[in-house]
């Protein structure tokens, strides 16, 4: 229900939400100042916006910060109030550190902590400086800290093939994801080289090899790409959460976001194709969804494998892929599209006949109707190119037959009760055993073997129990109508409880990845180190898919272990 393009909310989002907000509140704000690389001036900013804080009369402190003895830098040092560094032996050198007893100590309200990719020095409580951040934002304290986009664990191989040169020092997704604020500190390539050759961001020695290795023109546009395209994603996540949050059900139009839906038919290649290439002449991300029915979970495994494979196409193409379960193709579809602020659906063209669709509806045009704000493109698909992926068909095996057996005895089992009751009851009662029988199948065997069941119960019921007795004719035409609405009855009751059955089994399936993901996301993320990380995920995949789930690491010599 929807007023005014707001919708009703949805209380567990809402039960949700205010969990969330009452864990918020007890865990420090972390607001990382993000960069393309050295010298934009993050940790400039950083102390600038901490000292306005300071002059609001908050307590803040300089846990550590790399001031690389850049004299602006420095100068926005003094006045504020900072921790004594943690003086570290290793290998014959002191090497200088954050001090997190001390800070969690001194317990300030807003602590500056620079490098927030940095590995620590061993003896330290962590080996990553963002674990330190992690502590002290359990701890209540709100932190302030700088980051590089190359820094990034997932833009690792990005920027080492922009730049040539591996970064050693990543910090995860989540840590970035999760923080509270973002402040890009953006420089034009041209300023940033001009700051580079006046010694504001090296000295004099290492700017010159900086400028011939890293901070070429092209490497620096590069990275300001990746930084502000990281930054945009980020808002548009704020802008879907906010929508959410407030229960706005339509489309806001900030960015083009292309939805393509693919299936197991031989067409869905093509719309993928479509739909990569129109992303790329729009600049805009897109991704591919397959919606499954219980009608669709039930189609025969080389179909279902078909449309792994095109979802598989779409991620090689550089899509985002996502499975979506439910009832109605098109309520899933819309409801995608509104909750990730899609502005242009990709569908294929039906195949079916005219007469289908009015009989039974049409897909296309329920979903050109309740699309609201996005827009729908319908194309035509082509079976040529597309014939490579599809899996060779094959013959049922002989345990696809066994339901149609098991119903044809549920059948034969129901003509002899009914055989028994013949001289006492009327034929009424007679046919609601046929019925039950009907049932019995659709919620044992599935549709396909109820539907049998109801016809051979008619055709039971006509040659035993109606005259003249052991043929199939009839002696009054009144019981034509009773043959045909039995049966009209009989499938529509074995065709609704079989749908049911698959639904619950649907749903039963949803809550169960559902339960999985949510208890594996709770695990991770009290989780240490590579070994625990992965001992959680190892555990948790093994209970969710019943089977042994081995976890290897890099070990010795390149070895996996």
């Amino acid at each position: 229900m929807t007023t005014n393009g707001f919708e009703r909310p949805d209380p567990d989002a809402l039960l949700a939400r205010v969990k969330a907000e009452e864990a918020q509140q007890k865990r420090g704000r972390l607001k990382i100042f993000f960069g393309a690389c050295a010298g934009v001036g993050k940790t400039y900013a950083m102390l600038e916006a901490a000292r306005a804080r300071k002059a609001e009369g908050v307590d803040v402190v300089i846990g550590i910060v790399e001031t690389h003895k850049r004299q602006e830098t420095e100068a926005m040092v003094a006045g504020l109030d900072a921790l004594p560094p943690r003086w570290i032996e290793y290998k014959n050198s002191k090497l200088r550190e954050f001090d997190l007893p001390g800070a969690l100590k001194r317990h300030p309200a807003i602590i500056l902590v620079d490098e927030l990719a940095h590995t620590n020095a061993p003896g330290c409580e962590h080996a990553k400086r963002h674990e330190d951040v992690a502590e002290l934002l359990d701890a209540g304290i709100d932190v302030y800290t700088a980051l590089n986009v190359q820094h990034i664990e997932s833009l690792n191989d990005v920027v080492a093939r922009i730049t040539g040169i591996q970064v050693r020092e990543t910090v995860p997704d989540s840590v970035v994801e999760t923080a509270d604020e973002i402040e890009l500190i953006d420089l034009p390539p041209d300023d940033l080289l001009i700051r580079l050759k006046e010694g504001k961001v090296y000295m004099s020695e290492q700017a010159g090899r900086a400028a011939q290795n890293f901070f070429r023109k092209g490497n620096l546009a590069a990275l300001r790409e990746l930084a502000l395209r990281r930054t945009a994603d980020r808002v548009n996540r704020q802008v879907q959460s906010y929508k959410r949050e407030n229960s706005i059900g339509g489309v806001w139009a900030t960015t083009e976001r292309i939805l393509v839906c693919v299936g197991p038919g031989p067409f869905s290649g093509r719309l993928v194709r479509a739909a990569r290439r129109m992303a790329a002449g729009l600049q805009a991300p897109w991704i591919a969804v397959y919606a499954e029915t219980p009608v669709l979970a039930a189609l025969p495994e080389q179909d279902r494998e078909l449309a792994k494979q095109h979802l598989h196409l779409a991620e090689q193409l550089g899509a985002e892929t996502a499975t979506l379960s439910g009832h109605n193709v098109v309520d899933m579809l819309t409801a995608f599209a509104h909750e990730h602020n899609i502005t242009k659906l990709i569908i294929g063209k039906p195949a079916q006949p005219r007469w289908r669709e009015k009989l039974f509806g049409s897909v296309v045009e329920e979903l050109i109707r309740k699309s609201g704000d996005t827009d729908v493109y319908v194309i035509k698909g082509e079976q040529e190119g597309d014939e490579r992926t599809r899996v060779p068909m094959q013959m049922p095996a002989a345990e696809n037959w066994r339901p149609f057996g098991l119903a044809m005895l549920v059948t034969i089992a129901c003509t002899g009760v009914c055989w028994g009751m013949f001289k006492y009851f009327p034929l009424t009662n007679l046919i609601m055993i046929y019925l039950v029988g009907v049932i019995v199948s659709a919620v044992r065997f599935g549709r396909g073997p109820a539907i049998m069941c109801a016809m051979l119960s008619v055709a039971a019921f006509d040659f035993y129990f109606v005259p003249p007795y052991y043929t199939f004719a009839v002696s009054d035409s009144q019981y034509v109508v009773t043959f045909a609405v039995m049966l009209i009855v009989a499938i529509v009751i074995g065709s609704m409880t079989a749908r049911i059955q698959a639904q619950a089994k649907s749903a039963f399936m949803r809550e169960r990845r559902t339960s999985a993901q949510y208890e594996m996301s709770r695990d991770l993320s009290t989780a240490r180190g590579p070994a625990r990380v992965l001992d959680v995920i190892v555990r948790h995949l093994a209970l969710l898919f019943e089977s042994e789930v081995v976890g290897l690491l890099p070990g010795t010599g390149g070895k996996l272990e």
